[in-house]
């Protein structure tokens, strides 16, 4: 999820489409999240590790 939201930040920026851009961002940041999430130990929706 993370190298996905990179992908559509450099698209985004490249092509400029504030439309990619955004949902990079957020992406980037829901993944980060999650690892953290998954590295601590922490169940994320019944799962120890994230993927």
């Amino acid at each position: 999820m993370i190298i996905l939201g990179i992908i559509l930040l450099i698209l985004g920026a490249v092509l400029d489409i504030s439309i990619l851009w955004t949902i990079g961002i957020i992406l980037v940041v829901v993944g980060a999240v999650l690892w953290i999430l998954g590295s601590v130990g922490r169940a994320v929706g019944g799962r120890r590790h994230y993927w």
